[in-house]
């Protein structure tokens, strides 16, 4: 029998509990009964992937011309920082991955502000400090500078708007020379500034260009567009300044956002939206969880009428299985899409198996004359290594396939894999652990000796 019987039941029942008061919560508060301030909070709303919640779709291609040469290493990069970009305006669970040589698709499920998205992963973010003299030019329009300037000469008026003249700038530097961003607002809490602070080499050159030009206009260019043109008061010479202008709060975090994950080695444009709704995903997810519902209950019948009392320990381990994963789920916020589910679903038959194997293991011991206990002690023993080989195989397969599905094209597998390998791995606890125990517990009660009835032999 088992050592620390009381032990392991007190084991279970916490897992157990906590992982009920998981699955039936949206959000966890610890409240300090003290201070009544807030000690852990924690978002328990389940994650759902684009095909059960809808989203939006978008597709990516290189503004370059179709001859140009696009090395795979400038798309990695592009693709890592339009991921940056877009957790950084907390769309959750977004995937980005690179497709072909020239091509990035990104999925946002549950996206509501699709423009604000739109139009920060297609900015190149090249900041421009660029030494415009006498002129101001007028925010929100282009000028050419002679840091890689455009093909085609804009003309930019003057700061009467009067007469339109064309001119190439000097960029006196880009924003490669910031070391840090970051979102401030004014004393009266009524505007909103970008503060930069600058590398050694950059605050050097801002310092011996501003030392030159006091009274000039410095305009501050963001992928050829002013930003704001102010006028050199006086020598910045300690590495650090700010950006003013007309911003709201999200509009200056945007901004910080495409100068602090810095500029797309490769100009992107999108090719394709595709706004997916959430009906279609809702009804494939209910029709997923009837036939789900349905298989279990097959099952349960099964466990019950074939192996009679085990049977209906097996029923109840599976229950407790299904109610722990599904609070890992929800803690660790992994997302759930309809190959994720499927993953569970399945993972729910290694969980079977690993019961199916005991309770055979112990229909042998007990046809052999074994008694109970040593027929529990028995088939546990003797079932132990087929559970631990089959479920080690279940895990590594897991890996492999999340590690291909990291790939583009194969999101789906990724998202299967991983609810395989968690379900998994969680079976093994209801098979160490909640299976073995409830077994000795309905054995300890068990005083009839019909051994066939209740055990099926």
């Amino acid at each position: 029998m088992i050592r620390n019987l009381t032990n392991r039941i007190i084991l279970i029942v916490v897992v157990l509990a906590f992982a009920l008061v998981i699955d039936f919560s949206s959000e966890l508060n610890l409240i300090n009964p003290v201070t009544d301030e807030p000690l852990f909070t924690r978002d328990l709303a389940p994650r759902l992937g684009l095909d059960l919640q809808g989203g939006l779709q978008v597709l990516l291609e290189a503004d370059l011309p179709a001859d140009a040469q696009i090395d795979s290493a400038s798309m990695d990069i592009a693709r890592d920082i339009v991921q940056q970009r877009t957790d950084a305006l907390g769309v959750n669970e977004n995937v980005i991955q690179v497709a072909g040589e020239r091509r990035i698709v990104g999925e946002f499920p549950g996206l509501e502000d699709t423009e604000s998205v739109l139009s920060t992963i297609q900015q190149t973010g090249l900041l421009e400090f660029v030494d415009t003299g006498d002129f101001q030019p007028e925010e929100g329009t282009s000028i050419l500078t002679d840091f890689s300037p455009t093909s085609q000469p804009v003309e930019t008026p003057t700061a009467n708007g009067t007469t339109p003249e064309t001119a190439v700038y000097h960029t006196i530097m880009t924003g490669a020379d910031l070391e840090s961003i970051a979102v401030t607002s004014d004393t009266l809490g009524t505007s909103y500034l970008i503060d930069f602070v600058l590398t050694s080499d950059g605050a050097k050159i801002f310092a011996d260009h501003t030392t030159a030009n006091s009274q000039k206009f410095l305009t501050i260019v963001l992928d050829k567009q002013v930003v704001f043109a102010p006028i050199i008061d006086e020598p910045i010479t300690g590495g650090q300044g700010q950006i003013r202008g007309n911003f709201t709060y999200e509009s200056a975090n945007a901004f910080a956002i495409q100068l602090r994950y810095g500029s797309l080695p490769v100009p992107l444009k999108i090719v394709e939206t595709r706004i997916i709704g959430p009906t279609l995903g809702a009804d494939s997810l209910n029709k997923s969880l009837i036939a789900g519902l349905i298989g279990m209950i097959i099952v349960a019948l099964f466990m019950i009428v074939y192996y009679r009392m085990p049977g209906i320990v097996a029923v109840l381990s599976i229950l407790i299985y299904a109610v722990v994963a599904f609070a890992v789920f929800k803690w660790f916020h992994f997302t759930l899409t309809l190959p994720g589910i499927a993953g569970f679903l399945l993972s729910t038959g290694a969980a079977l198996d690993a019961n199916i194997l005991i309770f055979e293991r112990l229909k042998e011991e007990l046809r052999n004359g074994k008694n109970l206990t040593q027929a529990v002690d028995q088939g546990w023993a003797r079932a132990w290594p087929s559970i631990r080989d089959s479920n080690l195989s279940a895990i590594l397969t897991s890996l492999i396939l999340f590690w291909f599905g990291s790939t583009f094209g194969a999101t789906i597998v990724k998202g299967f894999s991983l609810t395989l390998a968690l379900g998994v791995l969680i079976s093994l606890f209801t098979a160490i652990y909640v299976t073995r125990t409830l077994l000795v517990i309905f054995l300890k009660g068990f005083k009839s000796q019909n051994l066939e009835l209740w055990f099926g032999i």
